[in-house]
Formats: C-alpha cells, structure tokens, sequence
C-alpha cells in the first residue's frame, strides 16, 4: 500500500497541533462511515497474543489520550491495531487547561501537552464505547477530576471503575499524568497502597458480580527513581494489580534544551521519552519477575524502536505520538516486527 501520510502530514503540521488532533479524527471517522477507509490503509499483522487473559490481535496498541471520549474506536481500529486504550474519562466533564496546550517539537518528534484529562464524562464515553462496532480488546482509561482534592482521589476512580467495569476488557488507573495538579503523589508508597487496596477490593467484588475478570492496569510515569520504581512492583504483586503500563509523559526536557517550546508546561512524548521509558520497564522487568503484563510505551517511532521496547521488558506496546508522525504504515510496520522478531520477556512467542 502507498504510504500517503507524508502528504497528509505536511497539510496538518500547519495547523495548530490540538486543532490538527480534532480534525484528524473527524476525517478519520467520515472515511469509515463511508467505507473509504479501509481500502487506504494496510491489512491488519495477525499475530494473536494471549495477554492478562485477553485475546489481543497483535501487540501494538493505541495508547490512551488520542480518544478521550471513546468516540472514534471503529476508525482508530480500521488502523491495524491489535488493542485500543481510550480515556482517560473522569467521572464528570471538564475543558481541561486552557489553550494553548498541545506543541510539536518537530526537530525531535516530540510533543508538549497540557491538555488536563478534557473530556466529555463519563456518560459520553460509555455511551460510544456501547455503540462501538469494533470488536478488538478495548481497554478504559480512568482518572479523576481536576477540582477533586487529592484527598478524595480515590472517591473518583472508585466511581469510574463501578461505570466502566461492565464494558471494559481491562481497566486502566491513569495516577501519573503531569497536567492534574498533584495527581502524581498517588505514586507515593503510602498514598498508592491505600488507592490500590481499595480498588483492588471494588475490582474483585465486581468481577464476582459478572462472573468474569477484568483486569486492573496501573499507569505510571517515566520520572522516578529506583527505589520508588521498586516500591510500586512491590505493590503491583502485594495486591494482584494484574499489569503496569510504563510510561506516561515526562517532565524532563534534558533531549530537548534547545526547542522553541522547550520552556512550556506539561509532558513530554515522542522520540525523547524512548530510553527513559525503556529504563522504567527494565527496572519494572527486573523488579516484577519474567511473568508479570507490561504494556510499553512512549518513544515509538520505527519498527525497531517497537522491538527496542519489548527487549526492554515489555510483552506489548502502546503507540500515540509515533502515529502523529509516520502515520497508520507505523502500526503494520510495528506489528510485523514484532510478529517476525519479538519475543516476551520469558522467551516464548506469546503466541496462541
């Protein structure tokens, strides 16, 4: 298949990066309501992976953030990808930080954002995650709302949990975006063993309920030390989280000191946050044991780099900011990769 993303890319890098974003997913979506866009775009790599009990279709994933509002699930998943991650929803809506609050740093493929878990609620989000058509493994992104006292965090991703549960193929607990004030001190050890032990109770609980385990994933930032890193594993096996997704953005700007936009708040993705994460998941690896689920993330912006990541430690990977970049021909060239090369952490294929 000819790889017409260049072209598009060129026209959408005029824009304002954040109104680039919109415009790209309305396209998307109208391409696939008129059947066009399946015949644009490459076949979908088979590689079906047994992961946390989940059937995925290969091991490259969206990440969260590209569909807060899980309303463009049919057209992302016309994209190839094996899993998709959508959110993160919080239990009321909210605007989010004010604009502007997404900036490409071109030079470095990177971006800049701030955008402040904006979305719709969570009416909005599961009403389009009950009238999606795709039928891959479908993960929910769940966080809280910014004028929540940290205090009461838990009070809302208690009630994002209760709502998604039902829909969820696995559920996604977003503690280390750098864009909610203070979110990221749900990372600390005491702070953490209180959220998880309470979640981990309504998971299991609800699970009795549906007769069906939907597994709990907690989303962690590149921007901790090791005995912090070893912390969190501890908590993770202590009790039964049943994967990690490493990393979210970064605060650091180390890889990008001479940028224009360099200076502007919230974190950063793309190409620089490649080693960073890679180190996390190793640590992670290394910390968690061969067997424990790590979803990999940030950096991916080649085949290779996709491969870097699981060698890192990872089993499957998530991509958002590469996709801005190299387009939907990412995602074939990743899962082929990895179909054709990766290998789990444990040694085996992954394959079922």
């Amino acid at each position: 298949m000819i790889n017409w993303y260049p072209v598009v890319r060129s026209l959408l890098f005029r824009l304002d990066a954040e109104a680039a974003h919109h415009l790209t997913l309305a396209q998307l979506k109208s391409l696939e309501a008129i059947g066009l866009l399946r015949h644009l775009l490459d076949e979908r790599i088979e590689d079906p992976v047994d992961f946390m009990g989940l059937t995925l279709l290969n091991r490259v994933g969206l990440a969260a953030g590209l569909d807060k509002d899980a309303a463009h699930i049919d057209a992302l998943g016309r994209l190839g990808f094996g899993f998709i991650e959508v959110g993160t929803v919080t239990p009321v809506a909210q605007p989010g930080n004010p604009k502007p609050r997404m900036f490409r740093l071109t030079e470095h493929e990177a971006l800049i954002n701030r955008l402040g878990f904006n979305n719709d609620g969570l009416d909005a989000f599961l009403r389009h995650v009950r009238a999606r058509r795709w039928q891959g493994p479908i993960g929910l992104n769940i966080g809280k709302n910014a004028a929540t006292a940290i205090e009461h965090a838990d009070e809302d991703y208690l009630r994002c949990l209760d709502a998604v549960h039902p829909y969820a193929d696995y559920v996604t607990v977003n503690i280390s975006s750098p864009n909610t004030k203070n979110l990221r001190q749900l990372q600390s050890s005491a702070a953490l063993q209180a959220l998880l032990g309470r979640l981990r109770e309504r998971c299991d609980r609800l699970n009795s309920r549906k007769g069906s385990k939907v597994p709990l994933v907690l989303k962690i930032a590149p921007d901790l030390e090791t005995d912090e890193i070893d912390a969190i594993a501890q908590l993770l096996l202590l009790f039964s989280i049943d994967g990690v997704l490493a990393t979210n953005t970064t605060l650091s700007r180390e890889q990008v000191l001479h940028a224009a936009d360099a200076p502007e708040a919230g974190g950063l993705s793309g190409a620089p946050l490649l080693a960073p994460s890679n180190q996390v998941i190793a640590k992670l690896r290394a910390a968690l044991g061969p067997k424990f689920p790590i979803i990999g993330v940030g950096g991916i912006l080649s085949a290779n780099d996709a491969l870097e990541k699981i060698r890192a430690g990872a089993d499957v990977v998530q991509l958002y900011t590469g996709l801005i970049y190299r387009g939907p021909k990412l995602v074939y060239e990743a899962a082929k990769h990895l179909r054709d090369h990766g290998k789990g952490p444990n040694g085996s294929s992954g394959m079922v």
